[in-house]
Order: C-alpha cells, then structure tokens, then sequence
C-alpha cells in the first residue's frame, strides 16, 4: 500500500519573476525623476562638485543682465527684499535657492545673500554639476 501523496512541493524559489520586477521599478524611477524640474529662469550657472535638491524653496534668479526673478516673476532690485520674505513665508521653513549666472556681477548676488542674512532664511547658492 502506497501511502505517499501524489501532490510534491518544490522547496526551490525562482528569483526570475522578483529580479523582473526590480529592474521594471528600477527603469520607472530613472525615466520620472529626469521629468523633474525646478520652477526658474535659465541662466548659465558657474560650476561646481557638489549636488543638493530641496523641494520647498524659492528660486531667486539674477541674469547676465542684472535682472532679478523670484519664482519667475520679474522683481525690481527695489522690492525684492519684501518680494522674498513673501514668498518664504513667516514660518521661514522654505529655502531661498540663489541663481546667479556666471556673468552677473559678484554684487548683484551678494544682495541676494544678504536678504537672505538678514531675515535668518536658509539659502543655497545653485551651481551646474560637472
């Protein structure tokens, strides 16, 4: 008498099927995270080695031509101190992202810095990767 059942599990796992997924995921996040983009004006940026990325900040952009955008709204120099702490906000929890272009007068950005001083707002000073 035969009392062996008929029904055998396999104590073995395919990874095929995990690896499959992993590597649709993988692909999925490279292709959405190159859709990303910042809400500026393009200017030419100077270089640097360093990479940093925040979420909640406000783009202050300066051109070659000494022009000032906060959020790609053009500001007089005048108003651009009560532009900023606008934007930023009481609570002060957003990051003031400094744009300059690489031609732009080295006083032009330190205006910016020293808005950013002055009101204790985090800032970040943006440059292009290399």
């Amino acid at each position: 008498m035969n009392l062996r059942g008929r029904n055998k599990v396999d104590p073995t796992f395919s990874m095929s099927s995990m690896t499959d997924i992993v590597f649709l995921l993988l692909i999925f996040f490279m292709l959405t995270s190159t859709l990303v983009t910042v809400s500026a004006i393009d200017v030419l940026l100077p270089k640097a080695g360093g990479k940093t990325e925040n979420n909640t900040s406000v783009s202050v952009s300066i051109t070659s031509n000494s022009e000032f955008y906060v959020d790609k709204t053009k500001v007089l120099a005048s108003n651009l101190e009560q532009e900023i702490v606008q934007r930023v906000g009481a609570e002060k929890k957003k990051t003031v992202v400094i744009r300059g272009d690489k031609n732009v007068p080295y006083q032009q950005v330190m205006k910016v810095i020293d808005i950013a001083n002055k009101n204790k707002l985090k800032m970040i000073l943006a440059v292009k990767g290399r």
